[in-house]
């Protein structure tokens, strides 16, 4: 595991944090992590399958990790047997640059902490990242990104409709099925079908971010 000095080095080098289990319970401390941690300036990726398409301190919550995202730090606040299972999918990811995975307290499983070591990954657990990134003071510039949405039409005509929202932009949970969810970077980066299909429509002279708005017009 990494010494203080070196983990300070490290996290000052990333700009994207996911926490895993971060949903709309205000009882549970990946919730708060959110805001906490975005205050001091990173791009926070809140990850749960139930409430995605919502928002957490105006970050979009997504269903899951996808494949193509560029991975950095992945913080798991989970029970143990569930941070073995994300742990398993991660190693099976064919990851270019292996993230680094921070176990809060709590979420700590020596089989997949042994999985990960043994397999050259950095791993952080017995501390807080929030309290971490308090007792060292660290905060960076932040980068606000506009995040964007697909949901199937409430009407039942089987019709999707793509929105564009502003970066911190609040939002509920939507009423139909969300398709997808996610910010700038992620329709730059993902494969899932749509972000792919919205790479594919832009125009001559126009960038992805200005092709993104045009079709939610």
């Amino acid at each position: 595991m990494l010494d203080e000095e070196s983990l300070v080095s490290a996290i000052s080098d990333i700009n994207s944090v996911h926490i895993i289990g971060a949903g709309l319970n205000k009882e549970r401390t990946a919730h708060t992590a959110v805001g906490e941690i975005s205050q001091r300036g990173w791009r926070v990726v809140p990850v749960h399958p139930r409430d995605a398409g919502a928002t957490v301190s105006g970050s979009p919550i997504r269903s899951e990790l996808e494949d193509g995202i560029e991975l950095e730090l992945v913080v798991l606040f989970l029970a143990p047997e569930r941070a073995q299972k994300v742990v398993k999918k991660l190693l099976l990811k064919d990851l270019h640059h292996p993230p680094l995975i921070w176990y809060q307290p709590g979420a700590e499983d020596e089989t997949s902490i042994n999985w990960l070591e043994e397999a050259g990954w950095k791993v952080v657990y017995n501390d807080c990242i929030v309290r971490f990134l308090e007792r060292n003071n660290m905060v960076i510039s932040k980068i606000p990104l506009p995040w964007f949405r697909q949901v199937i039409d409430s009407d039942e005509s089987g019709c999707s409709i793509w929105t564009v929202h502003e970066f911190g932009e609040s939002s509920d949970l939507p009423v139909s099925k969300v398709e997808w969810v996610g910010d700038l970077l992620e329709l730059e980066q993902s494969n899932h079908i749509i972000p792919k299909y919205i790479r594919g429509l832009v125009n001559e002279n126009e960038n992805l971010e200005d092709c993104a708005r045009r079709l939610a017009n």
